[in-house]
C-alpha cells in the first residue's frame, strides 16, 4: 500500500516525490491540481477547451497531450491560460512564475548515489512547494502551511505514534473551530508526512499508520466537504476506506463508511446512493454491535427525512437513540462522537416533520454543548426548516436568511448553505416567488 496517496488521489497539491527522473515542478502541479478536483483527464480536456471557449474539438486528442504535459514533456504554452481559469488560480500560483518565459523545473545531479539523489530531490521539491506558498489559500493566510513544510523538507524525523493522535484531535478540534480552508492546508501537510513515514514502517508501525491515513482522510473529507469540493472530497472517502480496510479494525471501517453516508445528505451524493452506502456498510458490520451501526441508523433517519418519508425516518431514529457513544470513544479519532449529534438528528428529523415541541427541544440541547459553528447554524436553520413545513413561509425564509448573512464568509460552508437550500425546498411552489424567499434563494446561491 505504499502508493496509497499517490494513486488515489494524489495529496492536493502533492507533486511526485521519488523519482530518477523528475518532472518539472509545473508538471506535478498540473496533474496534482486535476486529480484533487477529481477531473479525469478526458475532463480535464473538457474543462479547458471550455476555458477556451469551444464548443467542440477533439476531446481524446487533447487527453493525450494533458498525459504529455503531466508527464513534463512539453509545456502548455498554447493552453496554460486555460488551465489558470479552469482551476480558478493565478499564473504565479499554478506555475510558479509570471508568465511561460520563466519555467520553474527540477533537476538532479548524478554524482550522488540513487537513494541520497531521491532524498534530496524530494527535500528540495518540499522546499519548492513551500517557496510556491502552496497555492492561493496559504499565499493569503498567515503562511503556516507553509512554515510546516519548510519544517517538513528539514526535519525528516518520523513521528512516533502518540504524537500521530495528538495530530489527528488538533486537526479535528480546528474543524470544529476554524474555516475549513485553513484546516485544509494542514492536513495535506500531514498528509504527505505519514505517507513518507509509512515508505519505511516496519509491519506493526505500517498498519497503526494506515489507522491514521484513514482518519486524516476522513478529517480532510469533512473539509473539502464543508468547502463544497465534492469531487475531492469523494476521492477522499474513498482513500479513507482504503486505509481502514488494510487495518483490519472493523470499528474504523465502520467509522469512515458513517461518516461517508452523513456527509453525503448535504448534496454530495443523491440520497438513493446514501442509503446504498448505509446498506453496505451493515453488510461490513453483520451481527456486529458496533456503535456505529446505530450511528448509521441515524443518518439512515436524515436522509428519510429528506425524501419526505417521515415515518420512516423517526423509525430510524429511534434505532439510533439510546445509545451514549461508549463505542466510539475506543476509536483512533475517541472525541469525533459526542452526544450533541444525536439531539442534532432529532432536530433534523423532527424540524422537517413539522414537530416544533420535539425540534425545539434538541435543538436547545446542541446549543447548549456544540463548540461547532457549523451545528450550531444548522440546528437554528432546522427551526426555520420547521417554521416553513407549519405554513410559515416568510417567517422561516427570514429567519433562514438572518442566520446565514450573520455568518463570517468564511464560516459560510457548503453544508450551512445546503440546509439554508432545505429551507427552500420546504417552501410551497406557489410562494416561491415571495421577497423573503427570493433573497434566500440569492444567498445560497452565491450570486
Amino acid at each position: 500500500m505504499e502508493t496509497l496517496l499517490s494513486t488515489s488521489p494524489a495529496v492536493q497539491r502533492r507533486p511526485t516525490l521519488m523519482t530518477e527522473n523528475p518532472r518539472p515542478l509545473w508538471a506535478a502541479r498540473i496533474q496534482a491540481e486535476r486529480e484533487a478536483h477529481g477531473w479525469s483527464k478526458w475532463e480535464m480536456a473538457r474543462r479547458l477547451m471550455e476555458a477556451r471557449g469551444y464548443e467542440h474539438g477533439d476531446v481524446r486528442n487533447r487527453a493525450r497531450q494533458i498525459l504529455d504535459w503531466e508527464k513534463g514533456d512539453h509545456f502548455p504554452r498554447d493552453w496554460a491560460d486555460a488551465y489558470v481559469t479552469a482551476f480558478a488560480m493565478t499564473w504565479q500560483e499554478l506555475f510558479g512564475a509570471q508568465d511561460a518565459s520563466v519555467i520553474p523545473s527540477v533537476s538532479v545531479g548524478t554524482t550522488a548515489p540513487p537513494q541520497a539523489r531521491g532524498d534530496d530531490l524530494e527535500r528540495r521539491t518540499l522546499l519548492q512547494l513551500a517557496a510556491l506558498g502552496m497555492g492561493a489559500g496559504a499565499l493569503g493566510s498567515t503562511g503556516e502551511p507553509v512554515r510546516q513544510l519548510l519544517d517538513l523538507a528539514l526535519n525528516s524525523e518520523p513521528r512516533d505514534l502518540d504524537d500521530w493522535h495528538l495530530t489527528l484531535s488538533d486537526h479535528l478540534h480546528a474543524i470544529r473551530t476554524r474555516p475549513p480552508a485553513q484546516v485544509r492546508d494542514g492536513l495535506v501537510v500531514d498528509l504527505i508526512a505519514v505517507q513518507r513515514q509509512l515508505q519505511d514502517a516496519d509491519a506493526d508501525e505500517a498498519t497503526e499508520l494506515q489507522r491514521v491515513i484513514a482518519a486524516l482522510s476522513t478529517i480532510h473529507a469533512n473539509a473539502l466537504t464543508r468547502l463544497g469540493d465534492h469531487g475531492a472530497a469523494i476521492h477522499w472517502w474513498r482513500t479513507a476506506r482504503t486505509a481502514a480496510d488494510v487495518s483490519g479494525d472493523l470499528d474504523l471501517r465502520l467509522l469512515v463508511r458513517a461518516e461517508e453516508a452523513g456527509f453525503g445528505v448535504y448534496g454530495q451524493r443523491d440520497l438513493a446512493t446514501v442509503l446504498r452506502l448505509i446498506e453496505a456498510a451493515e453488510r461490513i458490520a453483520g451481527d456486529s454491535l458496533s456503535f456505529w451501526v446505530a450511528d448509521l441508523a441515524g443518518t439512515r433517519a436524515k436522509a428519510l427525512s429528506l425524501l419526505g418519508r417521515h415515518d420512516d425516518a423517526r423509525q430510524a431514529l429511534n434505532t439510533y437513540l439510546g445509545h451514549d457513544g461508549d463505542g466510539a470513544r475506543t476509536s483512533i479519532l475517541p472525541t469525533l462522537w459526542n452526544i450533541d449529534q444525536t439531539y442534532f438528528a432529532q432536530s433534523w428529523v423532527y424540524a422537517h416533520a413539522g414537530d416544533e415541541a420535539k425540534a425545539g427541544t434538541a435543538r436547545e440541547q446542541v446549543l447548549a454543548r456544540t463548540p461547532d459553528y457549523q451545528y450550531a447554524a444548522n440546528v437554528r436553520l432546522h427551526e426555520a426548516v420547521c417554521a416553513v413545513a407549519n405554513g410559515g413561509a416568510d417567517t422561516g425564509t427570514r429567519q433562514a436568511v438572518d442566520i446565514i448573512a450573520a455568518l463570517p464568509p468564511a464560516q459560510r460552508s457548503h453544508m450551512i448553505i445546503e440546509t439554508g437550500k432545505a429551507v427552500l425546498r420546504a417552501v410551497p411552489v406557489e410562494r416561491r416567488e415571495r421577497p423573503a424567499v427570493r433573497d434566500l434563494r440569492v444567498l445560497t446561491s452565491g450570486r
